[in-house]
């Protein structure tokens, strides 16, 4: 699920703000990041199964204090949902389909004779 997330940070010059967006674009699942806000004090991430949890609190330890302000869903997620599900498979041919299960190796004989 693709998430729009909006974190408000504590950052008063360029060298804390570059920190804070490799930090942020380092994260597992980010697309993307950009500085929002008259001072540049808000990062907006979005990206597909990102923690927003555990990204604010990897900004706090890395770069200082951050807050989250706002989670959203992005829009596009209708398309998926309107798919019918897939038909059954249907096997093509008139043999009979036959599934074998091997047995446990405890039930199985030594393939070595010495043994």
């Amino acid at each position: 699920m693709k998430q729009k997330m909006v974190v408000k940070m504590t950052m008063s010059d360029e060298k804390s703000r570059s920190k804070a967006l490799k930090v942020v674009v380092g994260f597992s699942g980010v697309e993307s990041a950009s500085l929002k806000g008259d001072d540049k004090s808000q990062i907006e991430v979005t990206g597909d199964g990102v923690d927003a949890v555990q990204l604010t609190s990897r900004l706090r330890k890395s770069v200082g204090h951050a807050e989250l302000v706002s989670v959203s869903a992005v829009g596009g997620e209708n398309k998926e949902e309107a798919k019918e599900p897939p038909a059954a498979y249907v096997w093509p041919y008139n043999q009979p389909f036959y599934v074998y299960q091997e047995l446990p190796y405890a039930h199985q004989q030594d393939p070595c004779s010495i043994m």
